[in-house]
C-alpha cells in the first residue's frame, strides 16, 4: 500500500518542522563561530532566548532520536484486553496475538517472546502476518514460533511481505503454526466450540469464503493482516477480528499520533481496540519494523504482545 495524501503531508510538515529547527541550530553554530574569530560577545548571542529555545528543540530532537533507535523497538509492551460475551457460557479462552515480526539479521524482540507468552498458558496463538525483511532472517522466525506454546492451537495468516516478497519461501513448516486462508476452523474448550477464520492478504476478496459457514451462536476470531476489511466483514458473525500492519505508525506524535500507517483506512485505524458494528477490532503495533528503506525506529509506538482474555459475560 502507498502513502495516502494526509500521510505524505503529514510527513512533510515533520520533516520540515525538524529540518528548520537542524538549520537555525547549524546557522547559530557557524555565527557563533564568527562572533568568536571577529571578536563580538558571542555568549550573548549564543545564549539568547531564541538560541536558547532552538538548543533546546535540537537537544529534544536528538533524544528523541536516540530512544527511538535504541530503547523503544526493544521494550516490548504486553497489553491485556479484557472481553465479555454470551456466546461461552462455563469458560474463558486466553487468546495471543503477535504480528508483523519483520526479522532481520539484527535479532531484536525475538527471543523475548517465549518467556513473556509461554507463562501466560495462552490457549491461541495468532499470528497476523509479516514474518521477515531479510530471507537470512528465516531461522529466526521459525525459531521463534517454534519456541511458543499453546494449549489448543497456534494460527497464522500471511501479511504483504509474505505473499508479495516471499512468496517463494516455506514460512511456517515445522513452526507448529496452521496457516489459514479462506477457511475456518472448529475448536473446543471445555465442551463449549469457538472458530477461528483466516485470510491471506493476497486475497482479500474472498473474505466470504473465510467465513463460510460460521455460526452465529459460537465465539468466532478472524484473522487478517490489516484492518482494511473491518468495515465490509463487520456483520459475518465475527466477534473479534485480530490485524496488524499499522506498527502503531511506528512513528507516532503526542497528540496526533501516527504519522504513517499504509492503510486503505488512514489513521481511522492506527493501533488498539476498536468497536465496529458489534465486532471487536484490534490492531496490533507489531514486534519488529518495516523492511527496506524505512528507518528501523520505533517513537511511542511499542513493540506490542496482546492477551485477549475472553470470559461469559457476567450474568
Amino acid at each position: 500500500m502507498s502513502l495516502t495524501l494526509q500521510e505524505v503531508i503529514s510527513v512533510l510538515i515533520f520533516l520540515f518542522i525538524i529540518g528548520m529547527v537542524y538549520v537555525k541550530e547549524i546557522r547559530l553554530l557557524i555565527e557563533a563561530i564568527v562572533y568568536k574569530i571577529t571578536g563580538k560577545p558571542v555568549r550573548t548571542y549564543f545564549f539568547s532566548r531564541r538560541a536558547i529555545v532552538i538548543h533546546v528543540l535540537s537537544l529534544t530532537g536528538l533524544i528523541c532520536f536516540v530512544y527511538g533507535y535504541f530503547i523503544e523497538p526493544y521494550w516490548v509492551e504486553v497489553k491485556t484486553i479484557t472481553l465479555y460475551t454470551d456466546k461461552l457460557k462455563h469458560t474463558s479462552l486466553t487468546v495471543v496475538q503477535i504480528s508483523d515480526l519483520h526479522c532481520d539479521l539484527d535479532v531484536r524482540n525475538e527471543n523475548k517472546l517465549a518467556s513473556f507468552i509461554n507463562p501466560l498458558k495462552p490457549d491461541i496463538i495468532v499470528f497476523t502476518g509479516d514474518a521477515i525483511n531479510d530471507a537470512q532472517a528465516l531461522p529466526v522466525f521459525k525459531k521463534t514460533l517454534s519456541s511458543l506454546s499453546a494449549r489448543i492451537g497456534k494460527f497464522a495468516v500471511r501479511g504483504n511481505f509474505d505473499v508479495f516478497i516471499w512468496w517463494n519461501l516455506d514460512l511456517f513448516s515445522n513452526t507448529g503454526f496452521k496457516v489459514l486462508n479462506k477457511e475456518n476452523v472448529r475448536l473446543n474448550k471445555d465442551g463449549e466450540t469457538f472458530h477461528i477464520a483466516g485470510l491471506s492478504r493476497l486475497n482479500p476478496q474472498a473474505w466470504r469464503a473465510a467465513l463460510l459457514n460460521l455460526p452465529a451462536s459460537t465465539y468466532n476470531i478472524f484473522l487478517y493482516h490489516t484492518p482494511a476489511l473491518a468495515e465490509a466483514v463487520k456483520t459475518g458473525n465475527i466477534d473479534l477480528y485480530c490485524a496488524g500492519h499499522t506498527h502503531g505508525g511506528q512513528v507516532a506524535l503526542p497528540f496526533y499520533g501516527a504519522l504513517v500507517t499504509l492503510s486503505t483506512h488512514g489513521k481511522k485505524y492506527e493501533s488498539g481496540m476498536y468497536k465496529v458494528g458489534r465486532m471487536i477490532l484490534y490492531v496490533n503495533r507489531g514486534i519488529g519494523m518495516e523492511g527496506g528503506s524505512a528507518p528501523r525506529v520505533r517513537f511511542l509506538a511499542r513493540p506490542e504482545v496482546t492477551v485477549f482474555r475472553i470470559y461469559p459475560k457476567k450474568r
